[in-house]
């Protein structure tokens, strides 16, 4: 019997039948359906093939504007002998270098503060890797700037500038009522390790805490330690603070590093006394710091150890990069301007990178 269908929108008969037809309608279905499948398939193992192969060629690292000069050089030396890794390097504050390694959208945070408990509970795992520190920074164009190089500035002083505000005028911070010019006092705006790390030598305060009762028309926030340092260096009046590796980056002519033009670190007065002793002296290049932290003359904080972070654990090329750090990275620290762990604090991050386990971890 024939059949009535419907072929390129045209009625047109059919020999077939209405079985056939049917018939031949799932088989066309079926080949339509397999031919799909086939398609997901190859693209499905097209996908995994290009993401095994960045998963192994590729180690991406973002977090502490602190760790980052050092990365950087560790980077340079390491791709010298695996020119086959990729090394990718973003500089974005402690706070998204955190969140991204436990939201595993990196492989390595680097973090200039302290792991915090939510963190662990979260599955965090570190190691540290070098130290550096946090200093107070002036504009060399400040009207007290010769006072304060010599009498350094106390503890408690710091805290009335940023934390109660009770220190206002620049005047008021050397006593000297006729200087009136106000205290500018510049914070971070992203989540960072240098201010919680401020905000910890200050008296165990937090990041939040910085600025927090200075009146708005004496306070501002940027984001990233460069653009703190630069804002330093064109404000007169103003005051802040910033990880040594973005303060001491001027190469005098005898290779020393310096301090870079239009601000200086603020020395601090250790033992309140009124004027900076000879040990007090460290501020003068970066050899001087990095001493001065090294032999815990400097406090800590504002010295602080800077660490690697990751989900759960290191593994494959990450893990190798790390190990590579911790034992031959080491000799690159001092002529970065860090200061290089102790061999018994290397051997302690060795044997947590290779067990997985650390004692903070339950």
């Amino acid at each position: 019997m024939s059949s009535i269908v419907y072929i390129n929108d045209k009625l047109m008969l059919s020999n077939y039948s209405s079985q056939d037809i049917r018939m031949k309608k799932n088989e066309m279905r079926c080949k339509v359906t397999l031919l799909v499948f086939f398609i997901t398939v190859i693209f499905f193992l097209a996908t995994l093939s290009g993401c095994t192969t960045q998963q192994k060629n590729t180690i991406k690292i973002e977090g502490a504007f602190a760790l980052t000069p050092m990365m950087e050089k560790w980077t340079s030396e390491y791709k010298k002998i695996h020119p086959e890794i990729n090394i990718d390097i973003n500089a974005n504050g402690a706070g998204a270098g955190m969140a991204n390694a436990l939201n595993k959208l990196c492989d390595i945070g680097m973090v200039s503060r302290e792991i915090h408990q939510s963190e662990i509970d979260r599955g965090a795992f570190w190691v540290s890797v070098v130290k550096d520190a946090v200093v107070a920074t002036i504009n060399t164009n400040n009207p007290v700037i010769n006072t304060i190089l010599s009498a350094g500035v106390t503890q408690q002083q710091f805290k009335d500038i940023f934390i109660t505000g009770n220190i206002k005028t620049w005047g008021q911070l050397i006593g000297d009522e006729s200087i009136t010019q106000n205290i500018v006092v510049y914070i971070r705006s992203d989540s960072c390790g240098a201010a919680e790390t401020w905000a910890q030598y200050l008296g165990d305060y937090k990041q939040n805490d910085l600025g927090a009762k200075v009146e708005l028309d004496r306070i501002s926030a940027v984001n990233g330690d460069n653009t703190l340092a630069a804002t330093i260096q064109r404000e007169q009046y103003g005051i802040g603070f910033n990880n040594i590796a973005f303060v001491y980056t001027k190469t005098l002519e005898d290779g020393s590093m310096v301090p870079a033009d239009g601000f200086l670190p603020i020395p601090i007065d250790l033992n309140e006394n009124g004027i900076l002793d000879e040990d007090e002296l460290v501020y003068a290049n970066r050899s001087s710091i990095v001493a001065a932290i090294n032999n815990n003359v400097y406090p800590s904080p504002p010295a602080r150890p800077l660490y690697l972070v990751t989900s759960k654990n290191f593994t494959g090329i990450v893990k190798d990069f790390v190990h590579w750090i911790l034992v031959e990275g080491q000799q690159y620290v001092l002529e970065t301007g860090y200061v290089p762990l102790s061999d018994s604090v290397i051997t302690t991050q060795v044997q947590y990178l290779e067990s997985g386990t650390r004692p903070e971890i339950q």
